[in-house]
């Protein structure tokens, strides 16, 4: 796809898939107008760059759709002080929007050679306010805690509250939660130090996060 095809079919992503998912806020909006996200896909999938679906990665992984991004980053609402945690890199494209909304980001990711992908095209798109890790955070990550603004980019059935305890007071963490087929994309914001407030976003489908806590199931 040549370079022009590229820019309009980022366009049209904007206008038909993620303006009309109730993603208002121009400063999401502008971000994701100008982010190369074919630059961030395996090359294979370079043409699907800007397709309404999840793209597929190796280990069985995948990118969240577009929407799906660009909504959970409304919602969270993110400032230019905020420091963010992300659990699960992918190929990076999440984490560089997040770091050009906020202060700093810490991204952690299991799969070493997925790091590695990331960060090579990180640093190509001189994105520096951003630390990779890698790591197993399935059931937290408190390294370097408090943060503002969490994010989980793979679905756990139930919230653990080593998630919630690692935010900052009036923090914010998305998290999509349930097992399929029935999962919820949520916002926690720490209201105090004992205190939280889930608001309920949309139903979704999302991969599960890695090494999650399971609750037990239960047995007659």
């Amino acid at each position: 796809m040549s370079q022009l095809n590229l820019e309009r079919a980022r366009h049209n992503m904007v206008e038909q898939q993620i303006r009309p998912w109730d993603v208002l806020d121009q400063r999401v909006l502008d971000l994701i107008a100008r982010a190369p996200r074919e630059e961030y896909v395996p090359a294979d999938c370079r043409n699907l760059a800007y397709s309404d679906i999840e793209i597929p990665l190796p280990h069985g992984q995948a990118m969240m759709a577009p929407r799906i991004e660009a909504r959970l980053l409304q919602a969270l609402d993110i400032q230019p002080s905020d420091k963010i945690l992300e659990i699960g890199t992918g190929t990076g494209y999440l984490a560089s929007l997040l770091a050009a909304l906020g202060r700093h980001v810490t991204s952690v990711e299991i799969f070493p050679d997925l790091t590695t992908m990331a960060a090579g095209t990180l640093g190509a798109h001189g994105v520096r306010n951003i630390t990779l890790e890698v790591g197993d955070a399935g059931r937290g990550w408190d390294r370097n805690a408090p943060f503002d603004v969490i994010v989980l980019t793979g679905s756990v059935p139930v919230l653990g509250n080593a998630f919630r305890n690692a935010l900052a007071e009036g923090g914010r963490l998305f998290a999509v939660v349930g097992q399929a087929p029935a999962m919820e994309a949520r916002i926690v914001q720490r209201q105090d130090r004992h205190g939280w407030k889930t608001t309920s976003l949309f139903e979704t489908v999302l991969a599960p996060l890695l090494n999650v806590a399971v609750p037990p199931t239960f047995r007659f």
